[in-house]
């Protein structure tokens, strides 16, 4: 399989400096060592060295301050930087070229997790204004945490979706005006034992015998009835009731992408774009549709 890079605007392109990430976040230090080539580098297995190279790339790259707590998501940086950009050049589209910034602009974020890390990054990169949802209450306080000990209430709201079978419906009584873009990183499997089938076979992979979750999701994050499939067929069947110039979603397995590709045209978008992207030998792509004229 070719190697994919990162967009060309992310700042994670090329090797960690960790030198310069200990002195924003000193207690990474413990975690950094010489890895079998004689760089340094963290164990990436250990998901509270991750976690806390999360807290220094967030700090030394957006000035963002975060943390979560054990058992919710914690997200690869590059990669949701990436997810970001792919937007930025979606919305130049429409822009003449040029990527749209400032608080003017609206992403609606669809499962922001306790993590915040799209909004985070998104107002950093581009000064965008976020509307964010999520159905896990105690991930919108930690989220809203993080966003107020940040000063960046006035950019990024969180709304409660009150129903999980839900993707859009519902959340209009509260939330309103027309955005310029929606994103989604959808849950990938479809039940408890197929999450933790995938992670058994991702600590195989890495030689470890034996390894709890920690940071790597709630339940909510991981899956849900159908997998990301369902998931992403309900929110292109709703997203026909939606003011929103583009509708985005990152899709895991390119085997999922014909049964997207038949919800899409049930709704018949004017616009429909896959955007391949990846990081090393990882690969993923968005697909993106609009019912706007181009």
């Amino acid at each position: 399989m070719e190697k994919k890079e990162l967009h060309p605007k992310n700042r994670h392109k090329g090797h960690y400096d960790f030198e310069l990430l200990i002195k924003v976040c000193p207690g990474l230090a413990k975690f950094v060592s010489l890895n079998s080539f004689g760089n340094l580098s963290i164990d990436f297995a250990n998901p509270y060295a991750v976690k806390i190279l999360n807290k220094a790339l967030l700090k030394f790259f957006y000035n963002v301050n975060w943390d979560i707590p054990e058992h919710y998501l914690c997200p690869p940086i590059p990669g949701r930087a990436d997810y970001i950009h792919y937007l930025a050049d979606l919305l130049a589209i429409s822009n003449m070229g040029i990527i749209p910034q400032g608080k003017q602009v609206c992403v609606l974020d669809i499962g922001v997790g306790a993590n915040c890390i799209y909004p985070l990054i998104g107002h950093r990169e581009y000064g965008w204004s976020f509307v964010a949802t999520d159905i896990d209450p105690k991930a919108i306080e930690i989220a809203n945490r993080i966003i107020t000990q940040n000063g960046l209430s006035e950019f990024i709201e969180i709304y409660l979706q009150k129903s999980p079978t839900n993707i859009f419906k519902g959340l209009f009584n509260d939330i309103k005006g027309t955005f310029d873009i929606s994103m989604c990183n959808p849950p990938f499997h479809a039940s408890p034992d197929e999450a933790k089938a995938g992670t058994a076979r991702k600590w195989k992979n890495l030689k470890i015998k034996t390894k709890s979750l920690n940071f790597g999701g709630m339940s909510n994050e991981l899956w849900c009835t159908g997998g990301e499939v369902s998931f992403i067929e309900r929110m292109i069947g709703e997203s026909v009731n939606v003011r929103c110039k583009w509708f985005t979603t990152l899709v895991s397995k390119a085997s999922h992408l014909p049964g997207i590709y038949r919800a899409l045209e049930k709704v018949k978008p004017l616009d429909v774009r896959t955007i391949e992207m990846g990081q090393g030998q990882k690969q993923s792509r968005i697909v993106a549709w609009s019912f706007q004229k181009k």
